[in-house]
């Protein structure tokens, strides 16, 4: 897949082309319905599936006290993409530019004539343009247009906002569900107080890239993704009361690793289960036993 941020470098030489345009935070079952219909026509058309999307969600430059937090960094939506059949990615800066463009300039001026696109894909809550005026409707009265139905599963609507919800519920496995995979987290590791390994349980502290969604305090069976490989870790989430307290921090035992210090790493976490809840311990000889115990569970859990 090829990515162009912005349109300044793009050089769109295909005669025509699909698009899908959106946010797609996440990427979940929704949007990747909405894509994998796109893929379809692409194919079918044998033309380029070409997806529009934004450098950041709309509400951080309209509302930026209302803006949601995001579920996945930029590159890893991008990652999902390529996985799904989109040939071009475009990354639009959704500045206040963007945001007072309409939807007939930012049909004629982005989508049809900078991305040569003739035929759209989009989701039903799908609008573009000042004030959402781009309605799915709007578009297709334009533009051959095809209009993917909600997603549902269990009767329930798949959205960005139903799995925000459920990752700070805890709720795990439902995330897991809507999104089509693990909640993840991703970073770089970074030095720490280096009191775990002082208890023998080293741990590999995360610094995150954005300022994204969180699931509550506590301790979670995970899969840690580093350059050396996949491991099977204990995932701490909290404010670690037990050794005095400090910042909230994301922290994790890689289960039998013993290879070279991770520090400046990037890393990908896969959140699994949730365990238990962050707690306070009266010694931390009780509180290396609970580790063990943690790390136990994560075996049983079978990452």
């Amino acid at each position: 897949m090829t990515v162009s941020f912005g349109l300044g470098a793009l050089c769109a030489e295909w005669p025509r082309a699909v698009a899908c345009i959106g946010t797609f935070d996440g990427v979940h079952l929704g949007h990747r319905a909405v894509i994998a219909e796109g893929a379809r026509q692409a194919r079918e058309a044998e033309l380029p599936l070409v997806l529009a999307t934004f450098d950041r969600h709309p509400a951080a430059t309209l509302a930026p006290g209302r803006r949601p937090k995001a579920l996945a960094p930029l590159e890893e939506n991008l990652r999902e993409f390529a996985g799904l059949g989109v040939a071009v990615a475009v990354v639009l800066p959704f500045d206040a530019e963007m945001a007072a463009m309409r939807a007939s300039a930012f049909l004629d001026d982005v989508l049809l004539a900078a991305l040569r696109a003739d035929r759209f894909v989009v989701g039903h809550d799908f609008a573009m343009g000042q004030g959402r005026e781009g309605t799915a409707d709007w578009l297709a009265a334009r533009v051959a247009t095809t209009v993917v139905p909600p997603f549902e599963i269990d009767g329930s609507r798949v959205s960005s906002s139903a799995i925000r919800r459920a990752v700070e519920a805890g709720d795990m496995g439902f995330a897991a569900r809507l999104l089509g995979r693990p909640f993840a987290l991703s970073g770089v590791i970074v030095g720490g107080q280096r009191l775990g390994r002082t208890l023998g349980y080293p741990t590999a502290n995360l610094a995150r890239t954005i300022d994204g969604v969180l699931p509550p305090d506590g301790v979670y069976a995970a899969r840690f993704h580093a350059p050396q490989g996949v491991f099977s870790a204990a995932l701490a989430i909290g404010t670690r009361p037990a050794v005095g307290g400090g910042p909230r921090s994301v922290e994790a035992y890689l289960l039998d690793y013993d290879g070279a210090s991770l520090y400046g790493a990037a890393c990908r976490i896969e959140i699994v289960e949730r365990l238990r809840e962050e707690r306070d311990f009266p010694s931390l000889d009780a509180l290396v036993e609970q580790m063990g115990r943690d790390v136990q569970e994560v075996r049983n859990v079978g990452i």
